[in-house]
């Protein structure tokens, strides 16, 4: 089992995972998030590459539209 914080939250994981599917697991619609894995933007296109490890910290932000 590994923890990580996300949004300022502990979790914990079974195991270590991927970034991709962290978020698959969550359903959000990923073409309006964005993520920083310990205070770095991580592209969209590396997610699938960049696995999360015990201590990472995740900072998941949502795009919010209106007028």
């Amino acid at each position: 089992m590994i923890r990580v914080t996300i949004n300022g939250r502990a979790h914990d994981l079974p195991h270590p995972t991927s970034l991709a599917a962290y978020v698959s697991s969550l359903g959000a619609n990923v073409r309006m998030i964005a993520i920083a894995l310990n205070g770095e933007v991580v592209r969209r296109d590396d997610w699938q590459d960049v696995v999360l490890s015990d201590g990472d910290t995740l900072e998941i932000v949502r795009a919010v539209g209106g007028g």
